[in-house]
């Protein structure tokens, strides 16, 4: 399993030493291009020059999304503003366009809006493509499903020959892991955020979580049964993944081979800057 993921935990490990990095080294010639994660839990800018090389990476926790909705336009508008200003301080040059993700079947004005945020930040839209297909892009995934887990929703795209052919998702990811934890410790929700976060106490928490995490699980097998088709192998990625009990609680209830990349939270923001527009 370790090796199948060498060269995209390899990606993943230079993007993490990229992150928030006062400066760069990015040779002139080099086009560059752009990803915009608009979070439940935070806000990730990711640049990548036009060979998929990391080159920075800047993120900020907020709470402007809710079950992969924009709640917070104006806020969300001035954080990526804010990034784009840090990642264009670090690089040396202006960054003309971004491109922006969206959970599976998200229509509508509820679509656009991301775009509509990239560009109130002072950025062409190049592009807005559903998570799952962002992250299958880091994955060169061919034949499978990506399980994108997020703050707000647990969404699903199954690929034959590169291309999707299923997509589906519901809103039980990260932040209603937060509401549980806050109320099995009678905290608000930005203590639990951080209770979460505490790697130390990942083993207590999970027992707490495991629920929510066998209902994720049930949820995706559900969305592969809907397919109609097996699927050999299934790619976990988003933040909400990081407790390593995850793939264990996915494996027993799908019977299906589990991946998980070194630094999932990052995978559909990468995804999202490799398929941007060069510029």
């Amino acid at each position: 399993m370790k090796q199948d993921l060498k060269k995209v935990n390899d990606i993943l490990v230079a993007v993490q030493n990229t992150n928030n990095q006062r400066k760069t080294s990015l040779k002139k010639e080099k086009k560059i291009k752009a990803g915009v994660d608009l979070g439940t839990a935070s806000i990730v800018f990711i640049v990548l020059d036009e060979d998929d090389t990391p080159v920075i990476c800047f993120s900020e926790e907020t709470s402007v999304v809710k079950d992969g909705l924009v709640v917070d336009f104006s806020k969300a508008v001035q954080i990526v503003k804010k990034l784009k200003e840090k990642a264009e301080k670090a690089i040396g040059r202006p960054i003309l366009c971004a491109a922006g993700a969206i959970p599976p079947k998200t229509t509508g004005n509820n679509r656009n809006v991301v775009g509509h945020v990239i560009e109130a930040a002072e950025m062409e839209l190049s592009g807005i493509y559903d998570e799952p297909e962002a992250a299958a892009k880091v994955l060169n995934l061919i034949n499978g499903a990506v399980v994108d887990i997020g703050g707000g929703t647990t969404g699903i795209s199954i690929f034959e020959n590169q291309h999707p052919v299923y997509s589906a998702d519901e809103p039980t990811g990260g932040h209603h892991m937060s509401l549980v934890l806050a109320g099995n410790y009678h905290v608000d929700l930005v203590e639990s955020e951080k209770i979460k976060r505490d790697k130390e106490n990942y083993n207590l928490n999970f027992r707490i979580l495991r629920p929510v995490v066998e209902k994720m699980a049930v949820l995706t097998l559900t969305f592969i049964q809907d397919y109609g088709k097996p699927v050999d192998e299934l790619y976990l990625v988003g933040g909400a993944t990081l407790f390593p009990q995850f793939e264990e609680v996915f494996e027993k209830i799908t019977k299906i081979k589990i991946m998980k990349p070194i630094y999932p939270q990052l995978v559909t923001p990468i995804g999202i800057a490799m398929l941007s527009q060069e510029f």
